[in-house]
């Protein structure tokens, strides 16, 4: 099956662009940055076991799709035919898509706490805040999961800037927001309270410094451990894992200071 056609059978659509959430003329560093976006939402080590098999398949296409859209060659035929060369070395299926992710997006945790520092309170981060608050229509649950670097601990400060905005007239007001129960409130908080525990009770056992490498972690987890990192890596991936939007951030920056 042709990759368009993976596409729409996994996520939908067959526009690659569309899957990774990116407009047709994308930079390079959005394109990185949708693939690092949809990846973190899809990454195997973030589900269930009986779903592991079907969420490693959707990763797999987000991969090649990514790989077709970052070559510059291969995005022009795609751009102008809307076909993709299936027979090139990026697509075939021997490739370790989750080992090419984890080089792509190599951090470390000196990295991400960087990184988490200068984003919160940021013009970046209200615009993101406003960006998912817009695409999932007020439904918190869905905000704070998307919201890069936001534990419960951000939320009473994500539902201001949001409230604020709504005030102001810049958002509309959506009935999941300004109606949200209490119970889905506590329910939130308690499925977060317990995985900021069991996150920090892995990096406790593991002994994480700041200058260790993500990568070298995951390599060298033990069977034993398992459900425990993938938990763990599954938290800091998909809170802190935009290493890669760091590393967007960080050419976008610099056209700013030129």
């Amino acid at each position: 099956m042709a990759l368009p056609q993976q596409c729409e059978a996994a996520f939908g659509t067959a526009d690659l662009y569309g899957v990774l959430g990116v407009r047709r003329g994308a930079s390079p560093q959005e394109i990185r940055r949708g693939y690092h976006r949809a990846s973190l939402r899809l990454h195997p080590d973030r589900v269930p076991p009986e779903q592991k098999e079907e969420a490693t398949r959707r990763f797999q296409i987000l991969g090649k799709v990514y790989a077709v859209l970052s070559d510059e060659k291969q995005r022009v035929v795609y751009d102008e035919t809307g076909m993709v060369d299936e027979e090139s070395e990026a697509l075939q299926d021997g490739r370790d898509w989750l080992q090419y992710w984890q080089l792509l997006f190599k951090v470390t945790v000196k990295d991400i706490e960087d990184f988490q520092k200068s984003y919160k309170n940021s013009a970046e981060e209200l615009a993101d805040v406003k960006a998912a608050y817009l695409n999932f229509k007020g439904d918190m649950d869905r905000i704070m999961e998307s919201v890069m670097c936001a534990d419960y601990t951000d939320e009473p400060r994500i539902r201001e800037m949001i409230e604020q905005a709504i005030d102001s007239g810049e958002l509309p007001s959506f009935k999941a927001f300004v109606k949200e129960s209490k119970q889905k409130m506590m329910s939130r908080r308690r499925r977060a309270e317990k995985e900021a525990k069991e996150a920090k009770k892995t990096k406790d056992e593991l002994g994480l410094g700041g200058e260790n490498d993500l990568q070298a972690l995951i390599k060298s987890r033990s069977r034993d451990r398992e459900k425990q990192m993938d938990n763990f890596f599954a938290q800091l991936e998909a809170k802190y894992g935009n290493g890669a939007k760091k590393g967007g951030k960080k050419t976008s920056a610099k056209k700013r200071k030129a």
